[in-house]
């Protein structure tokens, strides 16, 4: 998207989020020879996936808590390059709360203003660009229990938060519950830094996957990826409860122990399976959630997507429904880093005008939905 001599200073494109699609979508493009501004809520790149621990924790190997760091470490090192030569600004600690139209798109003029609060200060900030790229990724889902409430019982994925951008547990003793390949990762992360998980409590059933298994023979790296996490839950002895889900916890002051049941076809506890597993955390989460604002106040076409889930309609070059306004990441449907990543430089070329690129292994990365109960 070249600009004109009119519009000189004016960035060609503003990202929105510096996590996986973000980054690789901010030094692709930059790559490509446009004028790049990186705005992100965090202080330094990575977003939720890639965290990195407060410098004064002292952490000599963070990359041990993460999975996929060589893919982020290169492109941070590119974004570094890039902002040293003027390429990108990289606007950390920048919140965008809204993006709204300047100009007209029928006078070929129209440009985007970006609205932010930023700093500790929160202290008012707006920059204008040609295109937009919104990043935002997602949030995790969470369906309420009895007790849940209670101090010690957090999402799975704020476990991990707490781990890799803390280097602290949520406790000694940690259940993990819920469902989705995500809590794999978790228990595996939470017992190689010392916290017992007597327990994985997975409300559907790995059987699911049987139906995508063309999907899954195309991704190779997912299945290496899933044997890992099952070899970590044997060597470790936790306990892989499937088809199960925590219905109460339990505790006053904190939690102390919770119960779970296994689950009939219909999502319902099973009378009489109900089990009591003592812990002092309970790390639970349902999958993840596209964080669509801003784009669904611009009014961007969103579609059902296959886990249920509403996502961002986008063509083929990460296009949103508004002219201009551009995706990659979870907006468009949970898919995970890697294919954040490949997303994020999709889009990167599209709004350059350039060919997209094809996956390093010459076809699409396809994300696979979640099982459901009724797969089982």
């Amino acid at each position: 998207m070249p600009s004109s001599a009119s519009d000189a200073v004016l960035p060609d494109l503003a990202v929105v989020g510096a996590g996986p699609a973000g980054l690789a979508a901010a030094v692709t493009a930059a790559g490509l020879g446009l004028r790049v501004v990186l705005l992100d809520a965090g202080e330094r790149p990575g977003g939720q996936y890639y965290r990195h621990p407060a410098p004064g924790l002292g952490a000599a190997r963070p990359e041990a808590l993460h999975h996929g760091w060589a893919a982020f470490a290169a492109r941070e090192a590119a974004l570094r390059a890039h902002v040293a030569a003027g390429r990108i600004a990289h606007l950390a600690g920048h919140h965008v709360w809204t993006v709204v139209p300047h100009g007209t798109a029928a006078a070929g003029g129209r440009a985007w203003t970006l609205h932010a609060v930023a700093g500790p200060e929160e202290a008012a900030a707006t920059l204008q660009a040609r295109a937009v790229l919104l990043a935002t990724g997602s949030h995790e889902r969470q369906l309420p229990f009895p007790g849940w409430t209670l101090p010690g019982v957090v999402g799975a994925g704020g476990a991990q938060a707490m781990l890799k951008g803390g280097l602290v547990l949520p406790g000694r003793r940690v259940v993990v519950a819920g469902s989705g390949p995500l809590l794999l990762a978790v228990a595996g992360s939470l017992a190689a830094a010392g916290a017992r998980v007597p327990a994985v409590v997975e409300a559907a059933a790995y059987t699911g996957y049987a139906g995508h298994v063309p999907a899954l023979l195309r991704n190779p790296g997912k299945l290496a990826e899933a044997a890992t996490y099952g070899s970590a839950l044997l060597r470790r002895h936790i306990r892989l409860l499937t088809r199960h889900a925590v219905t109460e916890a339990h505790g006053t002051d904190r939690v102390e122990a919770v119960t779970v049941a296994r689950l009939d076809r219909d999502w319902r506890p099973v009378p009489g399976t109900a089990r009591r597993i003592p812990c002092d955390a309970v790390a639970v989460g349902h999958g993840l959630v596209p964080q669509l604002e801003p784009a669904t106040g611009l009014g961007c076409a969103t579609r059902r997507a296959a886990d249920g889930t509403v996502a961002l309609v986008l063509d083929d070059a990460q296009q949103t429904s508004v002219p201009g306004i551009w995706s990659a990441g979870e907006t468009g449907g949970i898919g995970g880093a890697q294919l954040a990543l490949l997303e994020g430089e999709i889009a990167a070329h599209g709004i350059a005008g350039r060919p997209a690129p094809a996956a390093p292994w010459g076809s699409p990365i396809t994300a696979l939905p979640p099982p459901t109960a009724r797969e089982v």
